[in-house]
């Protein structure tokens, strides 16, 4: 088949059904795990971020290995699709166990937390990696991956938007004052929605583009390549500092609103959008659904920060969509590059004001948040797309076609970042001395504060630099396009 074929719309949206199954993990794994650490299983929070860190650095340098074992699998449906199916039932079995409090003493739970979210972050690895992969062997086109992408990250707000706004309220429905029953039946839910996406997604997808031509198998030259290509080491540094943003942020942005945002004030605007016990009786049919999942102010106020942290991802969530939506057609007015740039440089602007915020000024801390979801909506899918054509430019200069190891290599840096922002969000927030369901200190919410404003905004500084030495334009990236096309017909057997 052509290399330039295009994607049909259900082809892209099973596609996409793998993604937002994996940010079930992720988004969990951002927003809830170093509070779950410290709030229900109890551990300090040095000791949790520093869980995180280990987990994290192994499931990294487990990627790159993925990568080549992923690129030599030959099987009848694909070198990389099998490995969504292979992996669906662990992973919906060890998701549960991740969030599941043992009976057992402090350092039997260290223990429990670290396997479990070794084993976790493992099978995300035998997963993801070879499902990102995809991207760049399903078509050559470079609108159609754009695209792709596109369909992929709306898929993953979706998600994001179903995690971060039920979770909590479901944890508290579902465990009736028991947070670790809680979190056990909640995941188990989130478990099976997990397994039969990626069902879809291997039955309704393919690989087109094959492998070059007898390629000799040299696991040194893949890796080697790498430090001679230019525009991977730029995204691959970006990628780091990128996902060490997601995680020192997302992590700590429900302490802010835990600790930090004033509840009578934070209560009367959640009472203007009805979703007090006040508002149940008037909302009608929808805000009763709401409260069916826990996602409204129960009469004794014991929820607020809960339902105003939801409220916040989803709304934010919607912001986020919009911004992956006009992803392809911005992409292919201004090119890749020059939207991804924007996008990041107005994200740090709004994500740094945090900082100024009064605890008070509810409507602020939404709006800033809504305008900020709204800049990095367009990034999402573009950053994806970005390593498919480094992916291109890798066999165009070298001949050699290690898609699994361009995706590997990008992801350890991606699950790097994400252990060194856990490791930094557990780390502030000991350092400005914070303690566990206990009223906090005027330093300890300065310490929440900065977590998710000035730190992550100096971290995104990086991403820009990285972003303007990125070599590849979008004319370059055209005759990128071109020429492989030109080269996989004449290497293909002819009739």
């Amino acid at each position: 088949m052509q290399g330039t074929q295009k994607l049909s719309v259900g082809e892209k949206i099973a596609y996409s059904l793998g993604d937002g199954a994996a940010n079930f993990v992720f988004m969990t794994m951002i927003l809830f795990q170093l509070s779950f650490y410290t709030d229900t299983m109890g551990l300090a929070a040095g000791v949790a971020g520093t869980l995180l860190l280990v987990g994290r650095f192994w499931d990294a340098f487990f990627d790159p290995l993925m990568g080549t074992i992923a690129d030599r699998t030959n099987t009848r449906w694909g070198k990389f699709r099998p490995w969504v199916l292979w992996t669906a039932l662990p992973w919906g079995i060890v998701m549960v166990l991740a969030y599941t409090v043992p009976d057992f003493d402090m350092t039997g739970k260290i223990v429990w937390a670290l396997l479990t979210n070794m084993l976790l972050m493992t099978l995300y690895s035998a997963n993801n990696t070879p499902y990102a992969a995809m991207t760049a062997v399903m078509t050559g086109d470079v609108h159609e991956r754009t695209s792709l992408s596109a369909y992929r990250f709306v898929s993953v707000t979706v998600a994001q938007l179903l995690v971060g706004g039920f979770t909590l309220p479901l944890v508290l429905k579902l465990g009736q004052g028991d947070s670790a029953k809680g979190w056990q039946l909640t995941m188990g839910i989130w478990a099976v929605v997990c397994v039969v996406a990626f069902v879809i997604t291997f039955l309704a997808t393919r690989e087109r583009i094959p492998p070059v031509t007898e390629q000799k198998v040299s696991v040194k030259e893949d890796f080697g390549n790498l430090l001679k290509n230019g525009p991977w080491i730029a995204m691959f540094i970006l990628t780091l500092a990128h996902f060490l943003v997601l995680a020192m942020r997302g992590g700590t942005v429900f302490y802010f609103f835990q600790y930090y945002v004033d509840r009578t004030s934070l209560f009367t605007f959640l009472q203007h959008w009805g979703l007090t016990t006040v508002g149940v009786h008037e909302g009608g049919v929808g805000v009763w659904l709401l409260d069916t999942f826990g996602l409204v102010v129960d009469p004794a106020q014991t929820n607020v920060s809960s339902v105003g942290f939801s409220l916040l991802n989803i709304s934010s969530q919607v912001f986020t969509m919009i911004g992956v939506a006009f992803s392809t057609a911005l992409s292919v007015r201004f090119g890749k590059k020059a939207v991804a740039i924007a996008g990041f440089s107005i994200t740090t602007v709004f994500m740094a004001a945090f900082i100024v915020l009064p605890a008070n000024a509810i409507w602020s801390i939404y709006i800033t948040e809504w305008l900020r979801a709204l800049s990095y909506g367009p990034t999402i899918p573009l950053i994806w797309a970005i390593f498919a054509d480094v992916a291109d430019y890798a066999e165009w200069k070298f001949n050699r076609r290690s898609t699994g190891v361009i995706y590997a290599t990008i992801l350890f840096g991606l699950k790097t970042g994400l252990s060194l922002g856990g490791f930094l969000a557990g780390a502030i927030l000991s350092f400005y001395g914070y303690r566990a369901n206990m009223v906090q200190t005027a330093e300890a919410l300065v310490g929440i504060r900065l977590a998710i404003s000035v730190y992550p905004a100096v971290f995104f500084g990086v991403v820009i630099v990285c972003l303007l030495f990125y070599g590849i334009s979008k004319q370059m990236n055209l005759q990128i396009q071109d020429e492989l096309a030109e080269r996989r017909r004449l290497a293909a057997p002819h009739a």
